[in-house]
């Protein structure tokens, strides 16, 4: 460590553990730094930063009073309040691959793991604090949001010979921000200049992400995959082969990639939430359930621990409950009504008795009292008021066609949609959920809960060409439920053997029943109809 640069630097410390803040506050001293002040939590150290300007925060992950470091680092990047050329360096103790990648992906200027010598200390702080200083007038533009400065100044940057151990940094800077500034040929083209002398995976990654924003997917595609091979990179390929395949509307596709990343990484909030909406583009209700639970978990004591979490969570056990098994249906309402309670005991003051009423209604037609979740809705249907979010709005439409009020339902439906165009693009996942919605609740008029039913009755009076179009419309919103695609299954091939007249999507139909049950686990009764189907359908092929 050069002396005069570690006299010139202002730390803040936050630590907590009296050995640790021992060690370090010795380490520091070791190497000649004299101004330093120390906090033992969060918010602590958030009025400090406040207070003073740092170069540098050591802050440690483990910090067992309030939210921890981790809740630190993410109120900071949320509210902006770290300069760029200040450092964030963590250390922790726990180096398990999901801390890992947590700290990762707040992307802290460096990652220390404890314990750790003075030495090393030494050569990691040393490298943090020379290239703050040496990039300070680039970082000053960007935090300026003067990107074209900022491009000049990266430029004038790396044509100083005496800057080369930064160049690597300094031209992944002038990248992402030829790519911000929407300069994605000459970013692409700066990208493979570097590719072609050094494999770096930061440039192909920008390569990638300026082929996408050109929706040049194909060539974008086999960039990612390679990327997705690569350990030190796959968080990153799995989100961005998610955005490509969403450009694609392949979604499945983008919820596979996406929980992929989630399991790397579970306690990105954001990713989750794109998942919840993934899932419901799909149809997929245990996944949404899934996702949903694990915002609650990890969101606690974050900047994201606010009421509509747990509201998602429950709305998401009411969507779950409505297209399950009625085995399964008792469980899944005692999770959402957990979810229920840790609401009010998380956010005691907060007003949601619109919100709680829909979702109550929601349960009372899960009971089949129709007639009570018709009484909780009949003073809603009106209100389309600003004040309510489209999530809240969303799941007042979905009650309300529950109980039969198919024509108050869509005019909501029509109302938030009329609100997220404002915010329409091409990767506005609620926008295009929205509209599926939308186009199903005007084409089927029962519940999820009573079309599968209703098609069974129909199924066995002999009304075939009925029950295929009830079991088809089932099949269209449940297309996960392994009963409904076998049932759905067994209309179409006795309909067929009938000579009854099929559309002609019914091959796809087929396709689709079968990638459901065949991933899916039967009962021994299930799987003895369904190997019934197959023989069936393997003789209708062979003729």
């Amino acid at each position: 460590m050069k002396l005069q640069l570690a006299k010139n630097t202002k730390l803040l410390i936050a630590e907590d553990q009296v050995l640790a803040k021992s060690h370090i506050h010795y380490a520091l001293e070791q190497l000649g730094f004299r101004n330093m002040d120390y906090v033992d939590r969060p918010s602590h150290a958030l009025s400090a930063i406040q207070e003073h300007d740092y170069d540098a925060i050591i802050c440690s992950y483990n910090l067992r009073s309030e939210q921890g470091g981790y809740f630190l680092l993410e109120q900071l990047n949320a509210d902006h309040a770290l300069p760029l050329a200040s450092a964030f360096i963590f250390t922790s103790a726990d180096t398990s691959t999901e801390v890992v990648h947590a700290i990762i992906e707040l992307q802290p200027d460096e990652f220390i793991a404890k314990p750790f010598s003075v030495n090393e200390l030494d050569r990691r702080l040393s490298r943090v604090l020379s290239r703050k200083k040496a990039l300070k007038n680039v970082y000053a533009f960007m935090d300026k949001k003067d990107y074209e400065k900022a491009i000049a100044e990266v430029e004038f940057f790396l044509l100083q010979p005496e800057n080369a151990e930064h160049f690597p940094l300094a031209m992944k800077i002038k990248g992402d921000l030829l790519l911000l500034t929407h300069q994605h040929h000459t970013a692409i083209a700066f990208f493979e200049s570097i590719v072609n002398i050094q494999d770096f995976n930061w440039a192909k990654m920008g390569i990638a992400r300026g082929l996408i924003a050109l929706n040049e997917l194909e060539d974008a595609e086999r960039e990612i995959i390679q990327l997705a091979m690569r350990p030190d990179c796959a968080l990153e390929a799995y989100d961005l082969l998610a955005t490509l395949q969403i450009k694609q509307a392949a979604f499945d596709d983008a919820l596979e990639c996406t929980s992929l990343a989630c399991t790397l990484s579970p306690r990105n909030i954001e990713r989750y939430q794109r998942a919840i909406n993934l899932a419901r583009i799909t149809h997929d209700y245990e996944s949404q359930f899934n996702s949903a639970k694990r915002v609650v978990r990890y969101a606690r004591g974050s900047i994201h621990d606010k009421p509509e979490i747990y509201l998602t969570a429950a709305r998401a056990g009411v969507d779950f409950a409505m297209t399950s098994e009625p085995e399964h249906i008792n469980n899944i309402v005692k999770q959402t009504h957990d979810y229920l309670r840790q609401l009010k005991k998380a956010h005691p003051r907060a007003t949601l008795n619109d919100e709680l009423a829909v979702i109550d209604a929601r349960l009372h037609y899960l009971k089949d009292d129709a007639a009570k979740a018709q009484s909780l809705l009949s003073d809603f249907h009106i209100d389309y008021d600003q004040h309510h979010s489209t999530e809240a709005l969303l799941d007042r439409a979905k009650a309300l066609h529950e109980v039969g009020m198919k024509k108050e339902s869509i005019a909501i439906l029509d109302a938030i949609s009329s609100r997220e165009e404002n915010t329409s693009d091409d990767m506005n996942l609620m926008m295009t959920y929205l509209k599926q919605e939308k186009a199903e609740k005007e084409t089927i008029s029962l519940s999820p809960k009573t079309l599968n039913n209703t098609a069974v009755a129909q199924y066995k009076r002999g009304d075939l060409a009925q029950s295929y179009t009830t079991f088809s419309q089932a099949f269209r919103v449940m297309p996960k439920n392994p009963s409904i695609a076998l049932n759905y299954l067994q209309s179409i091939v006795r309909a067929r053997k009938a000579n009854t007249a099929m559309p002609p999507n019914t091959l796809a139909e087929i396709k689709k029943c079968r990638e459901t049950l065949e991933t899916a686990q039967l009962s021994a009764d299930q799987k003895a109809r369904y190997d019934t189907v197959k023989t069936i359908l393997s003789g209708e092929q062979a003729h």
